[in-house]
């Protein structure tokens, strides 16, 4: 089942996607929905986030090749974490599939990083790894856009990584997918940059999800990003970035210049 958020003449609705076409439903995935018999196309609506988070959480390096390159670039020893460790985004940040991603005029090294993003579904506390994904609805993409010259400088990373536009997701929320086949893929102008496997994390969505509910409570529509993995190319106003991952979907959004 795929869960599709949009815009049409009439509000913004949830709808289910079935191919090209959305079906509008009444509610929500999160708390009860009736399907209605109102049809359109997705080529009629504007596509908006598929949630927009109570908390925006965001894993730490959770890639190898990320990790040692990050650390390299910092001058130090590589060495990967030891545990799951957690951050958060800002909602302000956040556009959907197919929305320009804004490059401030002072902005000078901007990367992608691609995504896949864990949605929660049920409300959940002291998860166990055997209980952990019982409060997953589904899955849709991320890209977490960064500056990284404003990372270095910038303790808390607040327009490094949450300037606005910085947080392209969607396009929409998929019930059925499970990472542990699939590959993500980026390409910009077309051209693929950077192909891995989904599940290759340090640190899977259950460990993250049974470590953070040891000391927090998740809710539905929370959503988490599981980290990215290898390098960005410097990015440059009109480039293209498509973030595919296998059996979920793309996400493409132009960068342009403010």
């Amino acid at each position: 089942m795929r869960w599709l958020r949009y815009t049409d003449s009439t509000g913004t609705h949830y709808g289910l996607a079935e191919g090209e076409r959305i079906r509008r439903v009444e509610g929500s995935p999160f708390d009860g929905h009736v399907p209605t018999d109102d049809w359109t196309s997705q080529d009629q609506v504007r596509l908006e986030v598929p949630v927009i988070p109570r908390t925006f959480y965001c894993a730490g390096l959770n890639y190898a090749e990320h990790a040692i390159e990050a650390a390299r670039k910092r001058g130090q020893e590589p060495q990967l974490p030891k545990q799951a460790d957690i951050g958060y985004r800002a909602n302000n940040a956040l556009v959907p599939h197919g929305h320009d991603v804004v490059m401030p005029p002072d902005a000078r090294t901007i990367h992608y990083e691609g995504e896949l993003v864990v949605v929660i579904g049920k409300q959940a506390r002291h998860l166990t790894p055997e209980n952990a994904l019982d409060c997953v609805l589904g899955y849709t993409i991320g890209n977490d856009v960064s500056e990284r010259n404003w990372q270095r400088s910038d303790r808390t990373f607040w327009r490094a990584k949450n300037s606005d536009t910085f947080k392209p997701m969607g396009p929409w929320i998929d019930t059925d997918f499970d990472p542990s086949r699939a590959r993500t893929q980026v390409r910009v102008n077309g051209r693929t940059t950077i192909d891995f496997a989904t599940a290759a994390m340090i640190f899977d969505v259950p460990t993250f999800l049974c470590a953070m509910t040891q000391y927090l409570t998740l809710y539905p529509g929370d959503v988490v990003w599981m980290g990215t993995d290898g390098q960005s190319p410097d990015l440059h106003a009109g480039d293209v970035v498509e973030i595919e991952i296998t059996g979920l979907g793309t996400l493409r959004n132009t960068f342009v210049q403010g």
